[in-house]
Order: structure tokens, then C-alpha cells, then sequence
């Protein structure tokens, strides 16, 4: 026997030995509180649909709420100072959450889901402020401080979510879970989106409220007493009460979890075909909410489009994620159908957008009277921006896909989405400053339709050749050590 093979068999032994000794210790002690199904169709809270689903609520309060203010335009105040702020978070994001998934391995989901919850408290808040002093340079400097500050948040959330969403279900339902989390996620932004739409019927500006921003800070403020009921990952079950847990309980030192990082991207080489489609998923954004929504409806227009742009997109999750999971075919054949819909989608959709976008230019919008909602011609762009939000959720399901298809291991997988969440930052800021300087409108929705194009076609030899049926338990430890009992679990099953 090889060395190899050797350090290959005791792994598989400390494994097969911890999950022995776990189920038996688990047998002969009494089931915590958190483990027992109170109604019986409902899974345990221990249980990772039950987690997935909560994680769900605490993201529908934070980043749901964010995403609503944004989708109005401008989050709702001037769009220059928008656009400063929203450059200063996707720069701190883009830097910091490089290394999110590395200190969400050390101090745990939980703890990164929280603190990342005050971030997006105190970014609403300071819309508020700049809504009661507006123009003022103390105020413009609070929104882009605490946009800053958002973007440290929101690196360390997305980080402890992607480790989460992809972990805790076992292969034949990540689609399902996905779905489960975009659906729930985005119905927040529909409330809130709401919520706009009801503080600013009678509102014929193009600033929002104050009672708008007064409301998503209290549901923020919420959403954080959500995230502190997420259990941590070592109590909580991959699929039922008696199975396997998630991870092992692990204190790493932080010197270890940064050269497990960097080890990563020299050992798992498949991550560099989707780079492209991390650096092009919130980079339409832009466009969508101030070159498109903010550009050409007035306030309460605007809003209700963001309620249709995130409604559609759990429609569109919802349905995607089903036939991800759709068990008539094998995972590599899904992976391969779920790549063409979506590039299909691409030039359908966005072939649309072209024939808008050629109706107004940035500098005849301004003198174009805006579009409100009673009015015949709201329809087909109604319909338009649906769309861009199906195709927004189904372009963001695929990503998390093909990571989940590439491993089942936690600690890789806050990696993953640390480095999916800091590129696709980079790419945010840049293309609002791209915005700040006034770029023109039909280079703006040009570079969006050629990114998203051209990062799907970069991320086609993934799907087709580097996808396989399963995710084997020796490939997935990428530093040496044992890595979760689920991933040898799952091949038994």
C-alpha cells in the first residue's frame, strides 16, 4: 500500500471511528430540546432544513431589506451620493471578504451573522439622517462611511450563508435548499419593496420617506435576534435526527485557515472557470436600478418595479431549483441543462432590454417626462424588468450550484463563497463609479449582456467536463485533515 492510500485509510478510519463514537454518545444521552420534531411534518430545529430556513428569515430582514432600498433607485436619496456609498461598500467588500469565509471558520456562523446584521441596521440609518439633512456634506459622508462599513457586514454574511447553503443538504437536494433560501431571502425584499410602495403612493418625488427608512431599520433590528437562534454547526443534523451532523466542533488557529485558503486556490484550479460569473453577478445591478428603474419612473413606480423585480425572482429560484434537482436525470446532466437555460435566458431577456435601452439616452432622460404606473405605456417595461429579475435569480442559483456540485465540505465552502462574494464585489464598485462618472447608458447595459454572456461561456468546461455524479470524500479535504462525516455519509445513501 502506498503512502497515499495509507493516509487515505486512516482517514476513512478517524472517520468511520468519530462517526461510531457521535451516534453511540447521541444514543445514550437524552435528545436536547433542539433535536425533537415538536410537530411531527415540521424537521427539528437541529435539523439542516430547519437551519437553512431560518437562515433564510435572518438574510429576508438584512440583505432582503437592503436589496428593496436599492431596487428603488438610488436607495431611494440623490444618486450621486448613492452611487459613493455603494462604491465605498463594494470596495471594503471586495477587500475584506477575501478572507470572510477564513474568520467565519473561526468564530462561526452565528457570531458572523450577527455582527453582519448591525451593518445593515446602521446603513438604513443613515439614510434616514440624509433624508433629514439632505445635501449636507455630513450627511453624504455618514451614508458612504456606513456603506463602508456595510460592505465589511455583508462579506462576513455571505461568507457563514454560501458554508450554510451548500453544506447542510445533501447532494440530491441543494437545488431544493437554493430555492428554499432564494424564495424566503426575496420575499423580503418584496415586503419591503411593499412597504415603499405603501409610504410612497402619494409621494410624487423622487426622494423616499422617512417612515420607509424607520421601517426597515426596526425589521432589521429584527433580523439580527434571527440570526442569533442559528445554531452553531456542530449541533446541528445534515439531513434527520440520528444521521450525521454537519461538521466536527473546531477551534483552528487563524494561521491555519489563511493557508488553508491560499492552499485552496492552488489545489481546486475548477474554481477559476467561474470567476468570470462571480465578477458579472451583481454587475447589472446597476444598470437595472438606476440606468433602467431610477432613470425613467417616478418614486412609487419605482417601487412597485422593485416589488415585481424580487417577486419574480423567487418565481424564477423556485422553479430553476426544481429542475436542478430534477432526479429523472443525473447531477451532471442537470448542471449541463441548468448552464443552457440560463444562456438562453441571456439573450432573450437582454435582447429585449436592447430594443428599451434604444428609446432614451442619459442625456434626453432627464428632459422625458417619468413613467407612472396608471399609464398604458408601464406595461412592456413592466414586463421587461420582471424578467431581469428571473433572470437575476436563476443566473445567481446556477453559481451556487456548481460550487455545491464541487464540494460538501463547510470550511471549503465559506471559502468559496468569500471568494465568490469579494469578486463579485470588485465588479460592483467598479461599475458604479463607471456610473458616478456618467458612462453612458447603452455601454452600461452593453457591458452587462456581454459579461454575462461571456462569463458563461467561460464556465462551460466546468459544466461539461469537471462536473461530476458525486462529490468524493477524499477530493474534498483540501487540507490533509478529516474533513465532515457527511461527505462519506451522503455516498451511502
Amino acid at each position: 500500500m502506498s503512502v497515499e492510500e495509507k493516509s487515505t485509510a486512516n482517514i476513512d478510519t478517524h472517520t468511520s471511528e468519530n462517526s461510531s463514537n457521535q451516534l453511540e454518545s447521541q444514543t445514550n444521552e437524552e435528545l436536547r430540546w433542539y433535536d425533537k420534531r415538536i410537530v411531527s411534518w415540521i424537521p427539528a430545529y437541529s435539523e439542516g432544513y430547519f437551519q437553512i430556513v431560518l437562515l433564510a428569515f435572518a438574510c429576508f430582514m438584512l440583505p432582503g431589506m437592503y436589496n428593496a432600498l436599492s431596487g428603488v433607485g438610488g436607495a431611494g436619496i440623490d444618486l450621486k451620493t448613492a452611487n459613493n456609498s455603494s462604491v465605498a461598500l463594494y470596495s471594503t467588500y471586495s477587500g475584506y471578504g477575501f478572507f470572510a469565509g477564513w474568520i467565519c471558520n473561526i468564530i462561526g456562523v452565528r457570531y458572523s451573522l450577527m455582527f453582519s446584521g448591525v451593518g445593515y441596521a446602521l446603513y438604513s440609518g443613515s439614510l434616514l439622517y440624509y433624508t433629514k439633512h439632505p445635501g449636507t456634506s455630513g450627511a453624504g459622508a455618514f451614508v458612504i462611511t456606513a456603506g463602508a462599513l456595510l460592505g465589511v457586514c455583508a462579506g462576513q454574511l455571505w461568507a457563514a450563508q454560501t458554508s450554510i447553503i451548500i453544506s447542510y443538504p445533501s447532494e440530491d437536494k441543494k437545488g431544493r435548499a437554493i430555492m428554499t433560501f432564494w424564495v424566503i431571502f426575496n420575499l423580503g425584499a418584496v415586503i419591503g419593496s411593499a412597504i415603499s410602495l405603501g409610504n410612497n403612493m402619494k409621494n410624487g418625488s423622487s426622494m423616499a420617506s422617512d417612515s420607509t427608512y424607520a421601517a426597515f431599520i426596526a425589521l432589521m433590528g429584527v433580523g439580527v435576534l434571527v440570526a442569533g437562534c442559528i445554531l452553531p454547526a456542530h449541533k446541528v443534523w445534515k439531513d434527520k435526527i440520528g444521521g450525521q451532523r454537519v461538521i466536527q466542533q473546531q477551534y483552528p488557529h487563524w494561521k491555519v485557515e489563511l493557508i488553508n485558503m491560499l492552499k485552496l486556490l492552488v489545489k481546486d484550479p475548477r474554481i477559476y472557470f467561474v470567476f468570470p460569473m462571480f465578477f458579472t453577478s451583481n454587475w447589472f445591478y446597476t444598470y437595472q436600478f438606476n440606468d433602467f428603474n431610477a432613470a425613467r419612473f417616478n418614486i412609487r413606480t419605482r417601487s412597485l418595479n422593485s416589488l415585481l423585480y424580487w417577486l419574480s425572482q423567487m418565481i424564477g429560484a423556485f422553479f430553476f431549483g426544481l429542475i436542478l434537482d430534477w432526479t429523472r436525470f443525473k447531477r451532471t446532466t442537470r448542471a449541463k441543462i441548468g448552464w443552457g437555460i440560463v444562456f438562453v435566458f441571456t439573450m432573450v431577456i437582454w435582447g429585449g432590454g436592447l430594443h428599451f435601452q434604444q428609446e432614451y439616452t442619459r442625456e434626453s432622460a432627464p428632459e422625458m417626462s417619468l413613467i407612472d404606473f396608471k399609464e398604458g405605456r408601464y406595461i412592456g417595461p413592466m414586463f421587461l424588468y420582471f424578467f431581469y429579475g428571473v433572470y437575476d435569480a436563476i443566473f445567481q442559483t446556477l453559481i451556487y450550484y456548481l460550487l455545491g456540485c464541487m464540494s460538501n465540505n463547510p470550511k471549503k465552502n465559506s471559502i468559496y463563497g468569500a471568494f465568490y462574494k469579494s469578486i463579485q464585489s470588485a465588479g460592483a464598485a467598479i461599475v458604479w463609479r463607471l456610473d458616478y462618472y456618467e458612462i453612458s447608458y447603452m455601454s452600461m447595459f452593453a457591458s452587462c449582456w456581454g459579461l454575462c454572456a461571456g462569463s458563461l461561456v467561460i464556465a462551460a468546461p466546468l459544466v461539461f467536463f469537471f462536473v461530476s455524479e458525486h462529490t468524493e470524500a477524499e477530493e474534498d479535504d483540501f487540507n490533509g485533515e478529516m474533513i465532515n462525516v457527511a461527505s462519506h455519509v451522503e455516498h451511502k445513501e
